[in-house]
């Protein structure tokens, strides 16, 4: 009977090697292209002044805590869940719990921040947006970010069984499975990093879109004002699926959370396969947003294709020499009085900058429908 039991009860830990190698590879996959794409984000605005904008700075922000999850806390607990063995230590258990809720908070923060400063520049396109204002916002998103993590740095331990480390959690009323303090933190860590971000930042692009869409515009609407509008809308559109991505990836890892506290989910069979799903699909959402911003963003995609300007693969010399193409079509000095224009007419100069950022592409994409063969000078 003893050993019955034993088996129940190793049974949903246990995993074949052809499963190991499975999730091993994805969890490379993810890993590489996680930290490349963040890195490349980084790059593309810290280095190329016209990128550095108000909502850019922030999208760094996201990519620095993404680039820090893919990088401290992804690696060493795929590689925990997957052989069932903390080999890192009792310190580096609580620093990888503590970068995992720590990330995910300034990710989330960060969105809701980007939420408010489009908000801000669209129904409000006159009131100032100071680079400084954000330098203070990315310092507050990081000390409520740390501050809601910090029980995981206090009551992460390891703890020895079956001859084997586990990295868990004990609190002050037992362990994580029978403790209602872990209950509460993870119903605090659920409304706080994603059932009250994801209602706030509905509503407000809610607001948004209707301002954009929903309203017809008083007067004539000229050339430039049009590519203007379009331009807000596209940047809208980039967040929205990079928030509705975020709602996909991390909503199952917070109701298993919730259901650990409340159920025997645990013991349920091939639960260790399961987890392992959940816990890749939550890491996941570090790796897509640079993918959104390449597919949605004209400035993005051009800098990864300068990132990448080495590949020797067909599909990239196809997009350099399309970029090249485009570049010699409609050159950057092009865009300057457009831009002088709306300065002198009193509009902000960070407002102008960002929501011009995708204007370029549907301009090009206009002077090559009309005039395939000629170049501009």
């Amino acid at each position: 009977m003893n050993s019955s039991n034993e088996t129940f009860y190793e049974d949903p830990y246990m995993m074949p090697w052809w499963s190991q190698l499975i999730f091993l590879t994805a969890f490379v996959i993810l890993i590489t292209v996680a930290l490349g794409g963040n890195l490349i984000v980084i790059w593309i605005v810290m280095a190329h002044k016209r990128m550095r904008t108000v909502t850019n700075y922030f999208l760094v922000n996201l990519a620095v805590a993404d680039t820090l999850i893919s990088l401290l806390n992804t690696p060493f607990i795929s590689v925990f869940l997957l052989y069932q063995n903390w080999w890192f230590g009792d310190i580096w258990c609580k620093f990888a719990n503590f970068v995992a809720i720590c990330t995910v908070s300034a990710s989330v923060l960060t969105l809701m921040a980007i939420a408010i400063d489009r908000y801000m520049a669209i129904i409000h396109p006159l009131r100032p947006r100071k680079t400084g204002r954000v330098i203070v916002a990315i310092i507050v998103i990081w000390i409520a970010s740390t501050v809601l993590s910090f029980p995981n740095l206090i009551y992460s331990t390891t703890v020895n069984f079956n001859y084997t480390d586990i990295c868990t959690f004990e609190w002050p009323d037992g362990n994580s499975a029978n403790s209602r303090i872990d209950f509460w933190y993870n119903i605090i860590i659920l409304l706080a990093t994603y059932l009250i971000p994801m209602a706030t930042l509905t509503v407000t692009y809610t607001r948004i879109g209707v301002e954009l869409w929903g309203q017809q515009t008083i007067g004539e609407n000229t050339p430039v004002q049009f590519e203007r509008m379009k331009s807000k809308r596209r940047v809208v559109k980039m967040m929205v699926m990079v928030i509705i991505i975020f709602g996909i990836c991390w909503l199952p890892y917070h109701l298993y959370f919730v259901l650990v506290s409340t159920t025997n989910i645990t013991r349920m069979k091939y639960i260790q396969e399961f987890y392992l799903v959940i816990y890749w699909l939550a890491m996941s959402n570090s790796m897509y947003n640079p993918i959104i911003y390449c597919w949605m963003n004209a400035k993005f995609r051009q800098g990864f294709v300068r990132a990448f300007c080495c590949c020797p693969c067909a599909p990239c010399k196809r997009i350099r020499t399309r970029m090249y193409h485009v570049r010699a079509l409609y050159p950057a000095g092009q865009f300057t009085m457009s831009e002088k224009f709306y300065h002198r007419n009193g509009s902000s100069m960070h407002t102008v900058t960002e929501d011009m950022d995708d204007t370029s592409s549907s301009l090009v994409r206009k002077s090559i429908k009309h005039n395939p063969h000629k170049l501009v000078d």
